[in-house]
């Protein structure tokens, strides 16, 4: 079974925010929330790039675990959705997700309820598939209809990847090795930063010897 992840080329992505536009219109997403939305590293400096962030359908999601009525779930395809009908509004999934995905409406189907709206994958939610329940809640559930994500397919220089995590991470990784360069997109001196060059280096171990000592 496929595991749909997203990833972002760092490299590609020209801030058109085609992304965000492509994701409002197919879901007819409520005012005041960007499923998607496009963040500026280093706004304005030299190495300035830009990234398309929205949920990340965690392995191990934190807005699943601080969730006190278990109104998230995961499909088959490893797409972490949540059930409104469940949904209390009361946010701990707001503040556990490093990405911000989860978001309060201004207004829309529920109203002043306050149930929590975040990217779906373009996969629904527990209504009946295709059915005019599940888009006023949910919006269209493009993975029904054997399509992948809209917000990916409207990407014009196909920085933002969505679909089976195999396929996206040999795609980037393709990328990478062919240009050279942007491996740094994550990873361990994304994190962790990387050495400088005047940081001294351990010595280096002498190879153990044998035979007699001279």
């Amino acid at each position: 079974m496929a595991r749909m992840k997203f990833i972002c080329d760092a490299e590609r992505c020209i801030e058109c925010n085609g992304c965000v536009t492509a994701c409002k219109a197919e879901h007819d997403v409520p005012w005041g929330v960007n499923r998607r939305r496009v963040v500026t590293l280093d706004d304005g400096v030299p190495g300035e790039r830009s990234i398309s962030v929205a949920c990340m359908h965690c392995s191990d999601a934190p807005c699943m675990a601080v969730c006190p009525v278990d109104c998230f779930y995961r499909t088959e395809e490893g797409v972490v959705l949540h059930n409104k009908d469940i949904c209390i509004g009361c946010g701990y999934c707001s503040y556990a997700c490093p990405f911000g995905a989860p978001q309060f409406p201004s207004n829309g189907t529920f109203g002043l309820r306050g149930k929590m709206d975040k990217c779906t994958f373009c996969a629904g939610g527990p209504e009946k598939s295709g059915s005019q329940e599940e888009y006023e809640k949910y919006g269209r559930n493009r993975l029904a209809e054997g399509k992948l994500p809209a917000c990916a397919e409207m990407c014009s220089t196909k920085a933002l990847l969505g679909g089976d995590g195999d396929v996206v991470a040999d795609i980037f990784r393709t990328r990478v090795l062919k240009r050279g360069k942007g491996s740094e997109v994550w990873g361990w001196g994304t994190a962790y930063g990387k050495p400088s060059a005047g940081a001294s280096q351990p010595a280096p171990v002498p190879p153990a010897t044998t035979g007699a000592k001279s």
